[in-house]
Formats: structure tokens, C-alpha cells, sequence
């Protein structure tokens, strides 16, 4: 099956639930069904991030596939990079359902999913047995269990148990759906967690460089002080940024009043904005990764000029399936071409 006929069966899935309906997205994908992008990347979206070549400087986000279980497919799909997860040392059930929602009139998506997964040891088998080398950069995002965590004592073995099998990894400090954990993005509390982090990686044999995935909802005099707190350690860079607690009042569907994080083009604005500062804040010391809302290539190059050097996918993937990335990709590298631009990196961070 091609992706852009994988696409046009997903408006059959609108009649599931939604969670089931990605369950049923992640079967196919690991059977093989949705397809293979197979056309060369035009080279001019060639890019380097965090000093490993990418095909293209489109990614998909965590969240889709906690469980890589679908890691090589979706790559095949056309991603320059894919991020599993976010697993937990341990296995959990996550919220009780219903705890996905469509929010169709706004192209927009509410989680509460509680980070259910199947723990560390079944997420770190499988990204140890994908066939290498991978046909795309491969991210592992880690959080901790909604009971009985230590963060000081999970994150660093959390990133031991990945490390050996991602090229990044990305600490995730910044869900909604797990009480407390967005307290962790304190200057005191962070700096404690990436301390313990980064003197576990001291000591490994593999080290791939790490990110931290923050909130949009951060108080502005907390942004400055997060940035200085990563900027003055072994952090490689920030994903700007997680869903959202926010509810903007153009919100039209029924579902807008769920509890959750917010996904979508109704995040895109804010999560730009925060992008755009953190850019300007950092002043050339993180790579930042733009996730939130982008649903075209306008979107995509908006997030680059604003500081991205990674451009990240969820709800529009969700809602259009594989032959978005395709037609993506195209549109990026005629935008790029319309404006004089020779490569990817001689964009970031123009418009900051």
C-alpha cells in the first residue's frame, strides 16, 4: 500500500474511538500497510542536527508510538527523525478512558493519557532490536511513573537503560497529564534531575546528547532562568514544546472542555512564540526542536526561521496519515527555493 492510499482510508477509522483508532494506526504501521515514502529527498532539505546527518528536518513527536512499535515503518514513512515514547521505568495503565478526544472543527487533539506504556525494559528491547543502521534519527523520550518516582534516581536510569540504542534523548519534564510532573521544570528541582543525568552519562560507554521537552504554559520569568539552567550544563537542547493546559477561546468543538493537553493548530501560535524567545534567550548555545501545530510546510518554515533546527508532527499525522510527510517535504523545499535559501540551517532562527 502507498501512504497516500494509507491516507485515503483514514476517514473509515473517524467512526472508532480514538484511541482505538491509533492503536489500530500503530498495527498497521508495524504490519507494513501504510506504505513506504521511497522517492529521494530533494537536497536541499539536507540538514545536520545535533552532528548527525538528516534526510529532511521533519520529525515526528512523542507520544505517537510510546511503545516503538512501529519506530522503522514510521521512519520509512519519510521522517528525518522519529521520536518513541515517553516510557517510564516502570509499565503503567496511564488515565482511565475515555482519555483521547478529536476536536475535528479545529483540527486539534486532547490527551489525557497518563503516560501509559510498558515500562523501560520492554521499550529499550525493542529499540535494540531494530535493524541498523536506521534510515532516520532515532530519539528516546523518558518521563517517570505517576507512583513511586524519584526523579533525581529515575531520569539517570531511565537514559542508562536507552542510551545504548538512541541517538538522542529527550527528559521530559512537561506533560499535563502526570500530577506534579511540570513542577520539575523549577530551577532547583531541574538543575538536580540534569546533574544526576548527565553524571550517569558520564559513565557510559555510548552518550547521546539530551534534550529537555518543555512546557508552553511556562510563567515568563520561569523561561529564562529553564534556559540558563540547560545552557550552563552538558544539554544538548530544548523541544519547544509539549501540549497544552491552555484553552483558546476560538476553540469550536464540543470536546474543548476536556481536561488534557491541547495538540494542534491552536497551539501553533504560543508554541512558536516560546520558541522565538527561547531562541533569542539561548543565544546559539541549545538546538531547539519546534513542535506544536504545524500542519504545512508554512507552518514547518515558520518554526525554522523562528529557531527550530527540528520540525516535529503529531496531530496533523494523526489526522492525515502518511501522505502528509510526502507533500510536506515538497512544499518545505519550494519555500526554502523561493526565498534563496541554499540549505535548511541558513534559515534557523532568521525571523527571532
Amino acid at each position: 500500500m502507498r501512504p497516500a492510499l494509507a491516507s485515503a482510508l483514514m476517514p473509515l477509522t473517524r467512526a472508532l474511538d480514538p484511541e482505538t483508532a491509533h492503536n489500530l494506526a500503530l498495527r498497521a504501521l508495524d504490519w507494513g500497510l501504510a506504505g513506504a515514502d521511497t522517492a529521494p529527498d530533494d537536497p536541499i532539505l539536507a540538514t545536520t542536527f545535533l552532528g548527525l546527518s538528516a534526510r529532511n528536518p521533519l520529525g515526528l513527536a512523542a507520544g505517537f508510538d510510546k511503545n516503538a512499535a512501529a519506530v522503522l515503518p514510521l521512519m520509512r514513512l519519510g521522517f528525518g527523525a522519529v521520536e518513541a515514547g515517553t516510557t517510564t521505568p516502570r509499565p503503567q495503565v496511564g488515565s482511565d478512558r475515555p482519555r483521547l478526544f478529536r476536536l475535528e472543527e479545529d483540527r486539534a487533539v486532547i490527551n489525557r493519557m497518563g503516560m501509559n506504556n510498558r515500562g523501560l525494559e520492554a521499550f529499550a528491547a525493542r529499540l535494540a532490536a531494530l535493524p541498523r543502521p536506521l534510515p532516520a534519527i532515532l530519539g528516546a523520550n523518558i518521563g517517570i511513573n505517576k507512583e513511586g518516582a524519584e526523579p533525581e534516581r529515575d531520569y539517570p536510569a531511565l537514559y542508562e537503560g536507552v542510551a545504548p540504542h538512541a541517538d538522542y534523548v529527550a527528559v521530559n519534564v512537561s506533560s499535563p497529564n502526570t500530577p506534579g510532573l511540570r513542577d520539575l521544570q523549577g530551577e532547583a528541582r531541574l538543575a538536580a534531575i540534569l546533574d544526576a543525568t548527565i553524571a550517569a552519562r558520564a559513565a557510559l560507554p555510548r552518550r547521546p546528547p539530551i534534550l529537555v521537552k518543555i512546557a508552553p504554559d511556562l510563567a515568563e520569568d520561569a523561561v529564562e532562568s529553564l534556559v540558563e539552567t540547560c545552557a550552563g550544563r552538558d544539554i544538548a537542547g530544548l523541544i519547544v514544546s509539549n501540549t497544552t493546559i491552555a484553552r483558546p477561546d476560538t476553540l469550536r468543538s464540543a470536546h474543548r472542555g476536556q481536561a488534557g493537553g491541547l495538540s494542534g493548530p491552536p497551539l501553533f501560535r504560543a508554541s512558536t512564540e516560546l520558541l522565538r524567545r527561547v531562541h533569542r534567550l539561548s543565544r546559539g548555545r541549545l538546538t531547539l526542536v519546534g513542535c506544536g501545530g504545524v500542519s504545512s510546510a508554512e507552518d514547518a518554515y515558520a518554526k525554522i526561521r523562528a529557531g527550530a533546527s527540528l520540525v516535529q508532527l503529531y496531530a496533523a499525522f494523526a489526522y492525515e496519515g502518511p501522505a502528509l510527510v510526502p507533500r510536506l517535504k515538497r512544499d518545505l523545499a519550494a519555500l526554502l527555493r523561493r526565498d534563496g535559501v541554499k540549505r535548511v540551517a541558513d534559515a534557523v532562527g532568521v525571523d527571532a
